[in-house]
């Protein structure tokens, strides 16, 4: 302990000595900071600011960091060190937090008035790398001496890792949500009223059911409901199906099917929508042709339930799939094998041996396909029609001509109680039983290969929708090489060449217009996805393998940003990370930021359904062996997490490009992102070269896909891993 608690001191000492403690201009990585760190005020660390430039409250919230380290030379009683960290920590935490909030706020004359007396200084920049550096280690000399006191079963690292999650979903969740949450019990005086949050809460245009009695429309919440329920069925049936078809048959064309399933969730937003309307719209030319050959009229059905459901299958089917496919692998033969040689069938083995045990995949497939369509707003503003969903409605509170923040406050809500609701169905259809299934004895790893009835069902599910999949992007690529889709097919290049030209003459010049947000997204997704995988992978960690105090609560609160619309959170950001004590909108990590917090929960519920299958005695045995739990994670945990592992950075990474309603707000001049440019280009009718640009985007994140494919390899769980082929051994 008084190692580790000396390390943290040394770094946050380094922080308040020598790095600028509030925000630089140009950025911290511009080091143009060094030649004024004591000279400058705008510069200056934390010392210097206070020694040389008469800002002594932050010599005053600096005080504890002496505290801790005359505790770390002087006292020697284990137990009594462990206390004092932890109660100097949590005094200073509290006095660095404070001196952000209030001096930023409202500057330091309430600190003159309240200890001097007369007028003061005011204002005050967001915080800068000093700042975080201390905190976070003041941070974690806490989580120390709270693990040294025996809190924790006294593991360091354990406890770290809770108090750093915690407290990255408290500054980057809760902080920017309560921002805006908190407006749905405002009036627009900006008073609190729980009247008027009330009156919006049960408000008929909500949750009417007149489309129950033919009368009308439903409300938006009713819709939402309805849509997300069978959204969640549907894509966790097809992705169930492919992930039988991947790993429990012979089906010669595996690694196109595993193409087909991952395409969709590569796609630039409006693009499946623009591809179905281009083919089912009444001008479409599936529509056309079945009107030329059927005599069918052409209609407007795509605009509406069915329009929106078809294209939330296409786009969300690939999460279901990542998910399933690691689960479906983990289910152990050997449990199989003694199912059969009991003289069960396979449709047996199957029903009551291999599904019960996917039940925690199913349950984390279908969650998550409830929470991307029950927020989903980029399909439902395309083909929604007269069908209006709360992520919609949310959105044109917000930007319509009269914006009502109450009334989206309102409406995010609601969307959290679905949400919730659904959590807790998940929670108690998976119950408190045992999946673990791989342990650390081998097997002969053959899985048991489907019986007739139920592989004929897999594959027609299955293969007619990755046919239908295969034909909407062949639209898209075609869309691309023609001058203007559905009315001039004439082949030209001139898209391409206008969005990614290159000049040589001098050298190597980008002339494109498409480059520059293009390089922006794939750098601001390249470093997204890591921290998003590597903190999605560790909460699962934690909720599977540790027991602790809200744990429950802590689980739905990694789900919050993802139940939330995208265009709530983007402004929910705005509204926090604007003005001290962190300022961030108009750089790249509020972009950065959103990615990760954003798509975090994949990460989490592919990692709880992947581990929920590894027994917990590997990890028993590693400590046994004298293996901490550091080790144990890097050296047993990790190579079992392959499939998971991919599946939260593949989502990760596309998710960071493909990405629209939440950045929409975000991005600037500086930092434009792909999605922004392929929306600016839909909005003045050049639908060529937004389609040239998704193609472009969709084959550069296939290619990333592959290599990580590549990269991580295939999880190695047992001796052989093979199916069962039943034919040749009856030969046999």
């Amino acid at each position: 302990m008084r190692k580790t608690a000396i390390l943290w001191q040394v770094i946050a000492m380094i922080g308040a000595l020598i790095l600028p403690w509030y925000g630089v201009r140009g950025g911290f990585w511009s080091f143009g900071w060094i030649g004024g760190i004591f000279s400058d005020p705008k510069m200056a660390s934390a010392v210097a600011q206070g020694l040389l430039h008469d800002r002594w409250w932050l010599i005053t919230a600096l005080i504890p960091l002496v505290g801790t380290g005359l505790s770390l030379a002087f006292i020697k009683n284990h137990k009594l060190l462990a206390k004092l960290l932890v109660m100097i920590s949590i005094a200073s935490l509290v006095l660095l937090v404070a001196q952000g909030f209030i001096v930023a706020r409202t500057g330091p004359r309430i600190f003159v008035d309240l200890f001097v007396g007369g007028p003061g200084e005011t204002g005050q920049s967001g915080l800068g790398a000093g700042a975080f550096v201390v905190l976070f280690a003041q941070l974690f000399v806490l989580t120390t001496g709270y693990s040294g006191m025996g809190k924790g079963r006294g593991d360091a690292f354990i406890v770290g890792l809770i108090g750093l999650i915690v407290a990255l979903v408290g500054v980057f969740v809760f902080f920017p949500v309560s921002h805006i949450l908190i407006q749905a019990f405002q009036n627009a005086e900006g008073a609190l009223s729980l009247t008027e949050f009330w009156t919006r809460l049960v408000s008929p245009r909500i949750w009417t059911l007149r489309c129950l009695t033919g009368s009308g429309s439903c409300g938006p919440a009713w819709n939402s409901l309805f849509l997300a329920i069978l959204t969640g069925a549907g894509t966790t049936l097809l992705g169930l199906s492919f992930a039988l078809i991947a790993t429990r048959t012979n089906f010669k064309a595996k690694p196109l099917l595993r193409v087909l399933t991952i395409i969709p969730i590569i796609t630039p937003p409006f693009v499946i929508g623009l591809a179905l309307i281009l083919l089912f719209g009444r001008s479409g030319t599936v529509s056309f042709y079945l009107n030329e050959w059927f005599d069918i009229e052409k209609t407007r059905w795509l605009y509406g339930f069915w329009g929106i459901y078809m294209a939330q299958l296409l786009s969300f089917t690939p999460i279901a799939f990542l998910v399933l496919i690691g689960v479906v692998e983990g289910v152990s033969p050997s449990m199989e094998e003694a199912s059969q040689t009991l003289h069960a069938d396979r449709w047996q083995t199957f029903r009551f041996i291999s599904f019960p045990l996917m039940r925690p995949g199913l349950a984390n497939a279908f969650l998550l396909g409830f929470i991307e369509s029950i927020a989903d707003f980029g399909n439902p503003l395309v083909l929604g029609g007269n069908f209006s969903v709360l992520s919609t409605e949310i959105y044109f509170s917000i930007v319509g001509a009269v914006a009502n923040s109450g009334k989206a406050a309102t409406l995010a809500i609601v969307l959290l109680c679905m949400t919730l609701s659904a959590f807790l169905v998940q929670r108690w259809w998976v119950g408190k039983k045992s999946y673990a299934t791989v342990t650390g004895k081998g097997d002969s790893g053959q899985h048991a290969s489907l019986n007739p009835l139920l592989r004929g069902f897999c594959y027609a599910t299955a293969l007619p929708w990755a046919a239908f999949t295969a034909i909407v992007y062949t639209m898209i690529v075609f869309g691309s090489f023609v001058k203007l889709w559905g009315y001039d097919n004439s082949f030209t290049f001139d898209h391409y060449l206008r969005a990614f030209s290159v000049n040589f003459a001098d050298g190597i010049k980008w002339t494109g217009v498409a480059w520059d947000s293009y390089f922006t997204t794939l750098t601001i997704s390249s470093i997204a996805a890591p921290f998003t995988a590597v903190i999605g992978l560790a909460t699962a960690y934690l909720l599977v393998r540790q027991k602790f105090i809200g744990k429950d609560l802590f689980e739905f609160s990694t789900m919050l940003s993802f139940a939330i619309p995208g265009t709530v959170i983007g402004i929910s950001y705005i509204l926090a990370f604007n003005v001290p004590p962190i300022e961030l909108t108009g750089t790249s990590i509020i972009l950065i930021l959103v990615f990760v917090f954003r798509n975090m929960p994949v990460g989490v519920r592919g990692g709880i359904a992947a581990m929920s299958q590894l027994d917990k005695s590997l990890d028993e045995a590693s400590i046994t062996l004298g293996a901490n739990s550091f080790t144990t994670v890097r050296k047993v945990i990790v190579p079992l997490m392959g499939p998971a592992i991919l599946a939260a950075l593949t989502y990760s990474f596309v998710r960071a490009i493909t990405s629209v309603s939440a950045v929409i707000f975000l991005v600037s001049a500086r930092h434009n992102m792909a999605t922004s440019f392929i929306v600016g280009r839909v909005e003045n009718g050049e639908f060529g070269i937004a389609i040239a640009y998704s193609a472009v985007l969709i084959v550069t994140m296939l290619t990333v896909i592959i290599g990580l494919q590549l990269i991580i390899g295939k999880r190695r769980l047992r001796r052989e891993d093979r199916v069962q082929d039943h034919t040749k051994t009856a030969k046999a």
